[in-house]
């Protein structure tokens, strides 16, 4: 039996291009937090990505850099990596992406166009375009408490678009103890920077209190990649004695995303951020011993991505999801996926935005659906040309698991 690729690929490009998107993790923010919500031309002319690229073509001092009114950062970018480079890079490309996709011309390299383009949409505007142009069904923030103007928006309440979900994000507490103890106890919370059992016990009131208050999807920390459990330092002791049991009894898993290596060139500040590779005894040992909470698990580096889809395969409680930042490039979204679905079957889900700038929800999904859909027509191909048949509503069952389906089966909750 031989079936033609083409054929499934078809059917496997509408599932796709059909499916509802889970975004399962961004940093982007709902209308609520005006200013936060980055979205037009210059927000993503000026995302870290471009910045780190664009000063590889100068000798200018950083600090000359920075001092750049957003618009002079733009300006300089656009020249640099669009008119006298061509924009090949996965960054780049996510520019021109955007342009095509909301009904701009990009042949035409009108960055005062476009900037009048954008300048003549409001932001509910613009949020109900990209929503729509992406097929997100929603998008999970990143909401920080340890952040003034985030917290303060919390604080306030109001009613929330349903459109965006939270997640309670932690590192401060985690990886910034001795700081984050003070604002603890300046916000009521009776801790010591030494860890005690009543700091754990206050640490834990802390965690059910923010819960209550922005019912997230989920606990998330970015960790280095030398964070190692058990360990006696305080970012696996506040993990084992706060973290975990409040993810266990407030049914809100603990997402970790390891591997990131803070201000490895802090003149870069956001964008200085590099990549190492991180001990996947870590995560064996915390699936192990905490059977009955729930992990989500995604990592940076390359290399743990073997070890990463092989722990999962082996501890349910893990959730492995997207291809983030250094990786979220087509080449190695493109390599994962296959080795994720030829360990885990569709028990997975194979890509998040991680998304800064409102636009990119456009480019970062448009380029990783092609990518996806690539991996599934070849599976499909395998399995038919080996006697199995199948059917569109298969194809259209699997799709949607990848894109978020899993994801909620693994929760057990629905937003």
């Amino acid at each position: 039996m031989n079936v033609k690729k083409e054929e499934i690929s078809k059917v496997v490009k509408k599932a796709v291009d059909d499916v509802q998107i889970i975004d399962l993790h961004t940093h982007i923010f709902d209308l609520r937090f005006k200013d936060l919500l980055l979205w037009g031309i210059d927000d993503l002319l000026t995302y870290h990505y471009l910045i780190a690229e664009v000063m590889r073509f100068y000798d200018m001092p950083y600090d000359e850099f920075w001092k750049m009114t957003k618009t002079e950062q733009s300006n300089l970018i656009w020249k640099t990596l669009f008119i006298e480079n061509s924009p090949v890079s996965e960054a780049t490309r996510g520019v021109i992406t955007v342009l095509k996709s909301v009904g701009l011309d990009p042949s035409k390299r009108d960055l005062e166009g476009y900037r009048r383009f954008f300048a003549s949409k409001t932001v509910e505007e613009y949020v109900d375009l990209v929503f729509k142009t992406a097929h997100i069904k929603y998008a999970v923030m990143t909401n920080d408490p340890f952040v003034e103007d985030e917290r303060k928006v919390w604080l306030k309440g109001g009613k929330p678009d349903p459109r965006f979900k939270s997640a309670l994000r932690i590192d401060p507490l985690l990886v910034k103890w001795p700081n984050s103890y003070l604002k603890l106890k300046e916000w009521g919370y009776d801790v010591e920077e030494k860890l005690t059992e009543k700091t754990f016990a206050q640490i834990k009131r802390f965690l059910a209190d923010w819960i209550d208050k922005m019912n997230p999807v989920y606990m998330a920390a970015s960790l280095p990649p030398e964070f190692k459990t058990p360990s006696d330092n305080e970012t696996a002791l506040i993990i084992e004695n706060a973290i975990i049991p409040v993810s266990y009894e407030k049914n809100v898993p603990f997402a970790m995303m390891i591997g990131a290596k803070k201000l490895s060139n802090p003149q870069l500040k956001l964008a200085g951020d590099s990549v190492g590779k991180a001990d996947i005894n870590t995560v064996e040992y915390l699936a192990r011993m905490y059977p009955h909470n729930k992990f989500l698990l995604t990592m940076l580096s390359r290399e743990n991505q073997h070890e990463l889809v092989v722990a999962a395969r082996k501890f349910r409680n893990i959730h492995v999801f997207g291809c983030w930042w250094f990786l979220n490039n087509p080449s190695v979204v493109d390599e994962i996926t296959r080795e994720r679905m030829e360990m885990l079957g569709v028990s997975f889900t194979p890509q998040h935005s991680d998304a800064r700038v409102l636009d990119q929800l456009i480019y970062k999904w448009n380029h990783s659906k092609k990518v996806i859909a690539d991996v599934l027509t070849d599976k499909y191909t395998d399995i038919a040309n080996d006697g199995w048949a199948l059917t569109e509503e298969e194809i259209k069952r699997d799709v949607e698991k990848l894109f978020g389906g899993e994801f909620e089966a693994f929760l057990k909750r629905k937003f």
